[in-house]
C-alpha cells in the first residue's frame, strides 16, 4: 500500500436510505484497508442499520443523533472534533434529503453541521429511486455541491429495492474506497492530464482455441493507471484478456490481439499527455489462421509460421507530439541495461522501466517488483516494492524530472 493511505482517518456518515444497509460493508472495507473510521449516523438511518453493529466492525461507539446536543456527549462538540479530526469525510448512502440540506446549508443534524465545519475533502455518494435523482431539484443541488468542490461519485445503474429499475444504486464498497483514496491523495501533480496506459497480455489465435500469449496479469500497468488517477488525471486504458477487477474511474478499452490494441492505442494517442506502455504485447502472430480446431495430423512434430507484429512502441514514438511524454517497459531475461538502454533509443522513449523476470518476486504474476527507471536524458534509479509503490514511485521520478526541465 501507498505510503501516503497508511492509518487514514475517515468519517463515514450514513444517511436514511434502503441503502444504508450496505453501511457495515463499507466500514468492514475502510477499516480493512488500514483506516481509522468514526461513523455518524442520521436519525433516519437507525430505522435501516443497527448502530451497535456498525460500533463492532469500526471497533468504537458510533455517533447518532442524540449524541449532538445531549448532556452526555454535547459538551465533546462532536461535529467540530470530528470535522477536524478526519482526512475525509465520506457519505454513503447520501438521500436526496441530505443533498438538499447540505446545499442550503443545513447544520440542524449533526453530521449536517459536521459538513459545514470540516475542511476536509468531502465525497458524496448518492443513492436514491431513479426518478428522484432525475428531478431538476435533485439535478440543481448536484450541480451547486459540485461547484462548491464537492466529490460526487455517480450511482450505478441496475435494479432499485424500490423495485424500480435504472441509476440509484449505492457503489460497491470496493468503487466507493478507490474515491476516497482519489479525493484524500495529497499529491494532485497530474490534475487536469491526459493519459493512456497499455496493459496485459496479447492473445495471438492460431485457431478457435489456441493461442500464443505469455504470463502477463496487468496488475504492473493498472497499478500506473491508478496511481495517476489518485493523482487527478484522466485515464484511459487499453487492456489485454486478464480478468481484473477495480477499474472504476478508467476509461477501459478492452482488446485482445496485438493488432486491436495497436488500432486502439493509435486511436486515443493524440490527445493524451503521457504514454505508458506496460503491456506484454505479442511480437509474433501466426501468419495463417485456421478457421476450423487444428487435427493431430500424426506427425510428431508441428511447423507453424510466424509474422512479426507492429512494434506498438516505436510506433508510437515515430507519431510523438511536443510535449507527449513516452513510456515504455521492458521485461528481460539478461542484458538488463543494455536492452532497455536500447529500446529507449530505437523506440524514442523518454523513459524506460525495465525489471529482471527471472529474479525472485519480480516480473509476471506477483504483487511485487523490482525496477530500473532509465530515462531518455541518461537518468537511472531503482526500487523495490508491491506494483502499488513502483507505479508511485514511477511518476515521481517522471513529473520530478519533467518539473527540473522546464
Amino acid at each position: 500500500m501507498a505510503e501516503w493511505k497508511n492509518r487514514k482517518r475517515i468519517v463515514l456518515g450514513i444517511t436514511g436510505g434502503i441503502a444504508a444497509y450496505k453501511g457495515p460493508e463499507i466500514v468492514r472495507a475502510l477499516v480493512k484497508a488500514g483506516c481509522d473510521v468514526e461513523v455518524v449516523l442520521t436519525e433516519d438511518a437507525e430505522r435501516f442499520v443497527s448502530p451497535m453493529v456498525l460500533s463492532t466492525l469500526a471497533g468504537k461507539r458510533t455517533w447518532r443523533q442524540q449524541d449532538f446536543l445531549s448532556e452526555e456527549y454535547g459538551w465533546k462538540i462532536p461535529h467540530i472534533t470530528l470535522a477536524d479530526w478526519a482526512d475525509v469525510v465520506v457519505v454513503a448512502p447520501c438521500t436526496a434529503e441530505t443533498l438538499a440540506n447540505i446545499a442550503q446549508g443545513r447544520g440542524k443534524e449533526l453530521l449536517g453541521s459536521l459538513l459545514l465545519a470540516t475542511r476536509a475533502p468531502v465525497l458524496l455518494c448518492p443513492a436514491m429511486n431513479v426518478n428522484m435523482l432525475a428531478d431538476s431539484s435533485t439535478a440543481d443541488n448536484l450541480r451547486i455541491l459540485k461547484e462548491r468542490g464537492y466529490t460526487i461519485l455517480d450511482p450505478d445503474s441496475g435494479d432499485l429495492a424500490c423495485g424500480y429499475e435504472g441509476k440509484g444504486r449505492l457503489p460497491s464498497p470496493e468503487v466507493i474506497l478507490e474515491e476516497m483514496w482519489r479525493a484524500v491523495c495529497p499529491f494532485k501533480t497530474l490534475e487536469g492530464k491526459h493519459i493512456l496506459v497499455t496493459a496485459g497480455p496479447t492473445w495471438e489465435f492460431l485457431d478457435p482455441v489456441r493461442f500464443l500469449s505469455n504470463p502477463s496479469t496487468g496488475k504492473m500497468g493498472v497499478a500506473v493507471a491508478r496511481a495517476a488517477w489518485y493523482r487527478g488525471a484522466s485515464v484511459t486504458l487499453i487492456l489485454g484478456p486478464v480478468p481484473l477487477s477495480r477499474l472504476a474511474g478508467f476509461d477501459v478499452v478492452r482488446v485482445v490481439s496485438a493488432e486491436e490494441m495497436k488500432e486502439a492505442a493509435f486511436a486515443h494517442s493524440g490527445k493524451m499527455d503521457f504514454i505508458v506502455k506496460a503491456a506484454a504485447v505479442g511480437d509474433y502472430r501466426p501468419a495463417e489462421y485456421s478457421g476450423e480446431k487444428m487435427k493431430r495430423s500424426g506427425s510428431a512434430t508441428l511447423q507453424i509460421e510466424l509474422a512479426q507484429n507492429v512494434d506498438i512502441a516505436a510506433a508510437l514514438g515515430e507519431r510523438k507530439h511536443d510535449g507527449q511524454v513516452l513510456i515504455g517497459f521492458a521485461a528481460e531475461s539478461h542484458d538488463l541495461l543494455k536492452n532497455a538502454t536500447e529500446k529507449i533509443r530505437k523506440k524514442n522513449l523518454d523513459y524506460i522501466v525495465a525489471n529482471d523476470i527471472t529474479a525472485p518476486e519480480s516480473g509476471f504474476g506477483t504483487d511485487t517488483n523490482t525496477v530500473r527507471i532509465l530515462g531518455a536524458d541518461g537518468s537511472a534509479s531503482e526500487f523495490s516494492g508491491s506494483k502499488e509503490d513502483v507505479a508511485e514511485e514511477i511518476w515521481n521520478i517522471v513529473l520530478s524530472h519533467k518539473r527540473s526541465s522546464r
